[in-house]
């Protein structure tokens, strides 16, 4: 019997596979840590500042003693995504896997900041699902493309616009932005503005004073 492909997307059809439920529940992660496991999904074009503001962001979660990761788009095409590209079918495979992995760190009771483009709203959607309700917080960081362009920290529109870069969002790839984020930043703001607007709107999904 061959052995599925992880690219399948599919569940492993296999009655020796079944799902274990241990002793150490995620209600009992969370209250060793004194709040919820979260995922805060940052989206938005190449140079809106969504890592900018998640690590931001983090350094004061962790400076008030929340249990946090951040898993950064470059960072994850490192390792775990190593062998994709950007196409639709790998850009679909490489949310699906960030987010399976998103999900158990939320359930260890850690609040997970998450920082992809992630164009398409079936995919931001499908971990929405994973995660069950009130878990994932969908954070837009709306920045005209112009301003991203102009700011281009990696010199990648510049390839785009040269035809050196295929299936570049913004350019000859299509961003889909969400229609009704949990959070909704501007992308022009000030980094320290843009930090208090999300501690602010994420102490009732916390369950803590931040």
């Amino acid at each position: 019997m061959t052995e599925p492909s992880s690219r399948d997307n599919k569940p492993v059809d296999n009655d020796n596979i079944v799902w274990h439920h241990h002793p150490v529940t995620q209600a009992s992660r969370e209250a060793l840590h004194h709040h919820k496991g979260l995922v805060l999904w940052f989206t938005g074009l190449s140079g809106s500042g969504k890592s900018t503001v998640a690590g931001a962001l983090e350094q004061v979660l962790h400076s008030r003693n929340v249990s946090s990761y951040l898993l950064d788009g470059d960072n994850i095409r490192h390792g775990l995504c190593r062998d994709l590209g950007f196409s639709d079918a790998d850009r679909k495979e490489n949310i699906r896997r960030v987010g399976e992995v998103a999900k158990l760190m939320a359930d260890a009771g850690l609040v997970v900041l998450t920082a992809f483009i992630s164009p398409h709203k079936a995919e931001r959607q499908m971990v929405r699902d994973m995660m069950g309700k009130d878990r994932f917080i969908e954070i837009f960081v709306d920045t005209p493309l112009t301003i991203c362009e102009a700011r281009d920290p990696k010199g990648l529109y510049k390839k785009a616009r040269a035809g050196e870069l295929k299936n570049f969002t913004g350019i000859d790839s299509v961003y889909e932005a969400p229609e009704h984020p949990e959070i909704h930043l501007n992308g022009q703001d000030s980094l320290t503005a843009l930090t208090a607007q999300l501690l602010e709107a994420l102490e009732p999904y916390l369950k803590i004073t931040l």
